[in-house]
C-alpha cells in the first residue's frame, strides 16, 4: 500500500510490502520482530534485508507449489498411484479407463479363470465348473474397491497397493454343487426329542451333525479360483444347543413328574380333572434349528384330550354362518362364548408340572367373540354362485353308499373359506368313522374293491373338486383314483381316504367363498358362491394312449368279494383354460394314469 502522512516525497514510488519474516543463518535475533519493509537499499555488508525476505517467500511459496503439484499428481485420475488390481495398475486412471483395463487383464485371465476347479471335501474330490456356480469379477465394485483403497493425500504420494477384486459366487448353486461332491458324508445334526407313547417319555438323545459352512465354503472357493489352486471345503461339526446332560435333566424334572399325577383344574363355575394322559397329549418339547429344546402345554391338544369334559364350565364362541335363501346369501350372525384363557393356562399348567404336590391352577374364563361375525361376513365379497357342478350315483338313500356320500355334504355344507386359507377336506371333517355316522360300503384297497367304512365319499371329494376347479381356485392336494370311473369326469377327479389322501384348494381370491352343497336320491351337487372375477374357466382334453385291458382274476367267493366287470387303463391329459377379459390368463395340465381295472370274478376258474 502506499505510505501517507511523510511529507518528504518516498524514496521508491512502489507500494511497501509487508510479510511475514522468515530466520536466517546469520540474522541471529534481529529477525525477530518483522521490519517494514521499503524500496531503500540496506548500506551494510550483508545482502539486503529486503532481499532475503524475498527469497524466503520464494522458498515457501516453492515449498507450497511442490506439496500442491505433488497432491495433483496423487490426486490424477480417481484411482491413487501404484493401485493395482490381480496385477493390472490401475493407478492414476479415471474409473471408465480403470474398468476398460482391468477388463483387459479379465480378458487375458479368461481360459485360466474358465478352467474346471479342483474341489475336495471330506474325502471325495471332484471339479466345479465356475460358471456352474456364478463365479466372476464384479468390475465395477473392484474398481470402486480400488478408487477407496486409500484415500489420505500423504499415503496417496508414496508405495503401492494391492486391492482383492470382488468375486460373486451364487451360494444357492455352490452349496448344491458342494452337497453333490460331499454325498452321503453330510450327517445331519440328531436333534434332541422328548414324547410320549402312552404315559412314558421316550428321548431322542442329541448328536453332532457333520456338514459345510455356506459362507467359509464361499470364501475357500473364491480364494482358490482365483488363484488357480485346488480347493479344500472345510468340514464342521456342529453341536445341538442342548445336550445330553440337559436332556436327561428335563426328563428326570418334568417329563416324568408332569405324568405322575393328575392336575385339578379349578374355575368359577367348576373344576376339571386333567389325567396324566390328556397331560402326555399336550405337553410338548419342541427343538429349534440350533436343537434348542423347549417345553410347552399346547392348549388346543388339551383341549382335544379332554374332550367333552370342558363343556362344564366353557361355552365355545359360534361363528356367524351363511345359507342361501330365495337364490341369495343370507348371513346370520354367531354369538360369543366364555372359555379359558389359552395363554394364561399353558403357563400356569407347565409351572406346576414338575411337583409332586400342590398340583392345581385355577383357571380364568374370558369372554370369547366369534373369529367370524355376520358384518364380516357380509363385506367378503359372497354374492354370487361363480360354479357348480353334479354327479350321480345308483342305490337311492337306501343304499349305504349314497347315505354316505349325503353325510360328508352335510357336513362341509354352509363352509366359508376365507381369502387366502386353505381348506383340507381330512382337517374339516376328522376322521370318518362309525361313531360319525358313516357306514360300511365298497371302498378300492390295494386294487381291489372291498367293504370299507366310508365309501362312497370319493364320490363328494370329486364333485368338490370339481366345483372349486371351475371356480379356477387353486388346487393344492388330489389324487385321482386307481381306476376310471365312468360317473368321474376322466383325470379331473379325486379318491380321498382318512389319513393317507387328503383334498386341498387354496382360496387364491381377495374374496371370501362359501361351500353350498345339495343331494338327492341319485344326485350330489357342489356349488362355489362368491365374486366372479374370470369369463370362463373350460376343460381341453388331449387323446387317450396307452391303453391296457383288463385281465380276469377269480377270488374266493364270500361277504368280501364284490365282483366287477374291468375297466381299461390308459394316460390322458386335461387342460384348465381360464379366461378373462376375453383373454386365456391361464393354462393348466392336469395329466394321469388308469390302471387297467381288473374283471374280478367271485369264483374258482373254469376247468
Amino acid at each position: 500500500m502506499t505510505l501517507y502522512g511523510d511529507k518528504r516525497p518516498p524514496a521508491d514510488d512502489r507500494p511497501t510490502v509487508q510479510v511475514t519474516a522468515v530466520t536466517w543463518p546469520d540474522d541471529g535475533p534481529e529477525a525477530v520482530t518483522p521490519p517494514t519493509v521499503t524500496g531503500e537499499p540496506d548500506t551494510g555488508g550483508r545482502r539486503p534485508r529486503r532481499v532475503r525476505m524475498l527469497l524466503a517467500a520464494g522458498v515457501t511459496g516453492g515449498v507450497l507449489a511442490a506439496v500442491a503439484g505433488a497432491g495433483a499428481w496423487a490426486y490424477a485420475g480417481d484411482v491413487p498411484r501404484g493401485t493395482s488390481v490381480l496385477g493390472a495398475e490401475l493407478g492414476g486412471r479415471s474409473r471408465s479407463a480403470a474398468d476398460r483395463e482391468l477388463r483387459a487383464e479379465l480378458a487375458r485371465r479368461a481360459t485360466a479363470l474358465a478352467a474346471p476347479l479342483r474341489v475336495t471335501v471330506g474325502e471325495r474330490t471332484a471339479e466345479i465348473n465356475p460358471a456352474d456356480v456364478g463365479l466372476g469379477v464384479d468390475v465395477a465394485a473392484s474398481v470402486a474397491a480400488a478408487a477407496e483403497a486409500d484415500a489420505h493425500p500423504v499415503s496417496r504420494l508414496v508405495g503401492s497397493r494391492t486391492v482383492d477384486p470382488v468375486v460373486t459366487i451364487d451360494t444357492a448353486r455352490l452349496d448344491a454343487a458342494l452337497r453333490k461332491v460331499l454325498g452321503d458324508q453330510v450327517r445331519p445334526m440328531t436333534m434332541p426329542a422328548i414324547t410320549y407313547q402312552g404315559t412314558t417319555p421316550k428321548v431322542v438323545r442329541p448328536k453332532p451333525g457333520l456338514a459345510f459352512d455356506p459362507q467359509r465354503s464361499a470364501d475357500a472357493v473364491r480364494t482358490g479360483w482365483l488363484a488357480g489352486t485346488p480347493v479344500t471345503v472345510p468340514l464342521v461339526e456342529s453341536q445341538p444347543a442342548t445336550t445330553a446332560e440337559e436332556l436327561d435333566r428335563l426328563v428326570a424334572e418334568l417329563a416324568r413328574p408332569a405324568v405322575a399325577a393328575p392336575v385339578t383344574l379349578r374355575t368359577g363355575k367348576g373344576s376339571v380333572r386333567v389325567p396324566p394322559a390328556a397331560i402326555a397329549k399336550s405337553l410338548r418339547f419342541t427343538a429349534d434349528k440350533a436343537g434348542k429344546l423347549t417345553p410347552a402345554v399346547d392348549v388346543k391338544r388339551l383341549r382335544a384330550a379332554l374332550g367333552d369334559d370342558l363343556l362344564a364350565i366353557e361355552v365355545p364362541p359360534k361363528n356367524a354362518s351363511m345359507t342361501i335363501s330365495g337364490g341369495r346369501p343370507k348371513a346370520t350372525d354367531g354369538r360369543p362364548g366364555q372359555q379359558l384363557d389359552s395363554a394364561a393356562l399353558g403357563r400356569d399348567l407347565l409351572a406346576v408340572l414338575p411337583k409332586s404336590d400342590g398340583r392345581e391352577v385355577t383357571g380364568e374364563l374370558k369372554a370369547t367373540p366369534p373369529e367370524l361375525t355376520a358384518e364380516k361376513l357380509a363385506g367378503l365379497g359372497i354374492k354370487e354362485r361363480v360354479s357348480t357342478f353334479t354327479t350321480r350315483f345308483t342305490g337311492g338313500m337306501a343304499s349305504s353308499r349314497s347315505q354316505n356320500i349325503a353325510t360328508i355334504a352335510k357336513e362341509v355344507d354352509g363352509t366359508v373359506v376365507l381369502p387366502g386359507k386353505t381348506f383340507s377336506l381330512n382337517g374339516h371333517t376328522g376322521e370318518r368313522g362309525y361313531e360319525q355316522g358313516y357306514r360300511d360300503a365298497p371302498v378300492i384297497l390295494d386294487g381291489k374293491l372291498v367293504p370299507g367304512v366310508g365309501g362312497g365319499t370319493s364320490q363328494f371329494t370329486t364333485t368338490l373338486f370339481n366345483a372349486t376347479y371351475y371356480a379356477g381356485l387353486e388346487d393344492v392336494e388330489h389324487k385321482p383314483h386307481s381306476y376310471w370311473f365312468d360317473r368321474y369326469p376322466a383325470v379331473i377327479e379325486s379318491t380321498i381316504f382318512w389319513p393317507s389322501l387328503d383334498f386341498k384348494f387354496r382360496n387364491n381370491t381377495e374374496y371370501g367363498l362359501l361351500i353350498d352343497t345339495s343331494y338327492t336320491s341319485s344326485s350330489v351337487t357342489v356349488s362355489i358362491w362368491s365374486t366372479k372375477i374370470y369369463d370362463s374357466v373350460k376343460t381341453e382334453y388331449g387323446p387317450r394312449r396307452n391303453i391296457t385291458t383288463p385281465k380276469v382274476i377269480h377270488l374266493e367267493p364270500g361277504p368280501t368279494c364284490i365282483p366287477s366287470n374291468g375297466i381299461n387303463g390308459f394316460t390322458q391329459d386335461a387342460f384348465r383354460v381360464i379366461k378373462k377379459g376375453g383373454v386365456v390368463v391361464k393354462r393348466e395340465k392336469f395329466t394321469w394314469r388308469y390302471d387297467a381295472e381288473p374283471r374280478y370274478v367271485c369264483g374258482p376258474k373254469p376247468s
